[in-house]
């Protein structure tokens, strides 16, 4: 898969770039071109080799139908475990959530997303927790803004609204 330059793509685990320039490089006598990608979000600028491009898991921006079925899986139950969320199952869920994350699949994400959320109704959650959570839900919400066309503000409150409303006598926490 080629990627235009301008185009806007997702770099997993980091969010959306811009195709800033394809560069082309000497490297131990022969010539590699590059993808200069700048990222919309983060002031960082990252070359990537077009022929690994793919391999990095470098992908163009969702659907309409993409980002419509998120929110159809969000409005599922999470599948997380309904007793025993204690600091050896993060440890175990973190490194499948990090795996997850890695692949830049939006699905995935969503559904780290929605099993976070779901943990968050039943405990506080943790540094590790919070950090995830608010991760997914920065890499969902500047995609969603993109795809639909809208300011992020917005797309956070779409995102927020699909979820089952917080149950009173939860514990509140900010992201």
């Amino acid at each position: 898969m080629t990627f235009n330059l301008e185009e806007k793509v997702v770099y997993p685990g980091y969010g959306v770039a811009k195709v800033h320039r394809i560069v082309e490089k000497k490297i131990a006598g022969s010539t590699a071109t590059f993808y200069e990608l700048v990222f919309l979000h983060r002031d960082m600028t990252i070359l990537v080799p077009q022929n690994n491009a793919l391999i990095v898991g470098i992908r163009k921006l969702s659907s309409l139908q993409n980002i419509d079925a998120i929110f159809r899986m969000l409005a599922e139950p999470a599948l997380v475990p309904t007793v025993d969320v204690n600091s050896s199952n993060w440890n175990k869920r973190n490194k499948e959530y990090q795996f997850k994350l890695r692949s830049g699949d939006i699905q995935e994400i969503g559904r780290i997303y929605r099993d976070l959320r779901s943990i968050e109704k039943r405990k506080e959650l943790s540094f590790g927790e919070r950090a995830m959570l608010q991760q997914t839900e920065s890499l969902l919400v500047e995609e969603i803004a993109l795809v639909r066309e809208m300011q992020e503000e917005r797309a956070i409150e779409d995102l927020r609204s699909v979820l089952p409303p917080r149950q009173p006598g939860q514990m509140m926490r900010q992201l």
